[in-house]
C-alpha cells in the first residue's frame, strides 16, 4: 500500500472514530460543565497567550493493526469485546509506538524546543504510548543536566490524563511498578494505584466518567505554579475535553490524528 493509500485509510479510520465519540453523552456533559460554578475556555493560541500545548500520541502499534484492518476491508464495532475488533486483541495491551510513531513524536522536537514561552513542564498519560511521545518530543528538557532527578520535576504522569478505558485492552495501563522500571525520567507520584483501577473489560467508561477526571484534572493543572504546560494524551480524551468540557473554539474540536499538537490557552472562569 503506497503512503498516501496509507493516509486516505488513517483519515477514514479517524473520521470513523471521531463519529463514534460524537454521540448525546458529549451533549449532555457539555451541558453538566456548562452549568458548574468553575467553566474552562479553551482559545487558540495568539500572541498575547500563555502556551498550554494539547496533543496526542504517536502511532501505537493499536493504531497500527486497526489501519491494517481497515486496508483489508475489515469493519468492527467500536467499543465492543468481539475478536473482529483489533483494539481487545491481546497482543495490544498498553500498546507501545511504531517506529512511525516515535518518527512522529520526533517530529515535534523542532517545535517544542522553540515554543515561547519555554515548556515548563510535560504532563504524560500513564499509557506507554504518551509517555513515549512525551519524552521523546521534549527530549530537550532532559538534555544539559535535566536527567535523573531533575528529569522528574519536569516530567509527570497522572492517571486523569489516561485515554477513555475500558473494552479496548489498548486502553489498560502497565503497573505502575513496571512503568517506574520503563521510565525512570518519568515522576509517577501522582498515580494512586499500582494496577489499573480504571480498566474493565466488559463495560467502557462512560463520557460522563471521563470528563468528570478531565474536569479534576484541569483544576489540579489551575493550580499549578507553571504557566506554560505540555500535556501528551490521546485522541478520544483530547476530543471529550474540546467537545464536552471546555467551551472551545471550534477550531480545536476535530479530531486528534496521531501525533498532532494544538496549542491552546485555557482559562478558568467563574459562572455568572
Amino acid at each position: 500500500m503506497s503512503g498516501a493509500e496509507h493516509s486516505a485509510v488513517t483519515m477514514a479510520l479517524a473520521k470513523k472514530e471521531m463519529k463514534d465519540h460524537q454521540t448525546p453523552d458529549m451533549d449532555a456533559l457539555f451541558l453538566d460543565m456548562s452549568s458548574r460554578p468553575l467553566i474552562v475556555e479553551a482559545v487558540p493560541i495568539d500572541g498575547d497567550s500563555v502556551d498550554t500545548p494539547g496533543y496526542t500520541h504517536g502511532q501505537g502499534f493499536h493504531n497500527m493493526l486497526a489501519d491494517s484492518y481497515r486496508s483489508e476491508g475489515k469493519s468492527w464495532d467500536q467499543f465492543v469485546n468481539d475478536e473482529r475488533n483489533p483494539y481487545v486483541r491481546p497482543e495490544v495491551v498498553d500498546a507501545p509506538l511504531t517506529n512511525k510513531g516515535r518518527l512522529q513524536a520526533e517530529a515535534l522536537q523542532a517545535g517544542a524546543r522553540g515554543m515561547d514561552p519555554k515548556v515548563e513542564l510535560v504532563v504524560v498519560s500513564p499509557q506507554c504510548r504518551a509517555t513515549q511521545t512525551g519524552l521523546i518530543a521534549f527530549k530537550h528538557l532532559l538534555e544539559g543536566g535535566g536527567g535523573g532527578g531533575e528529569g522528574k520535576k519536569l516530567f509527570v504522569a497522572h492517571e486523569f490524563v489516561r485515554e477513555e478505558s475500558g473494552v479496548h485492552v489498548c486502553d489498560q495501563r502497565r503497573s505502575i511498578s513496571n512503568a517506574r522500571f520503563e521510565f525512570p525520567y518519568v515522576d509517577w507520584g501522582q498515580i494512586e494505584h499500582d494496577e489499573d483501577p480504571i480498566f474493565r473489560a466488559d463495560k467502557r467508561e462512560t463520557k460522563a466518567e471521563v470528563g468528570e477526571r478531565i474536569y479534576k484534572f484541569l483544576m489540579w493543572m489551575k493550580d499549578r505554579e507553571e504557566s506554560t504546560i505540555a500535556v501528551a494524551s490521546h485522541s478520544g480524551w483530547l476530543m471529550t475535553l474540546f467537545n464536552g468540557v471546555c467551551v472551545s473554539d471550534e477550531s480545536l474540536k476535530p479530531w486528534f490524528q496521531t501525533g498532532e499538537m494544538r496549542s491552546v490557552k485555557l482559562v478558568w472562569k467563574k459562572k455568572d
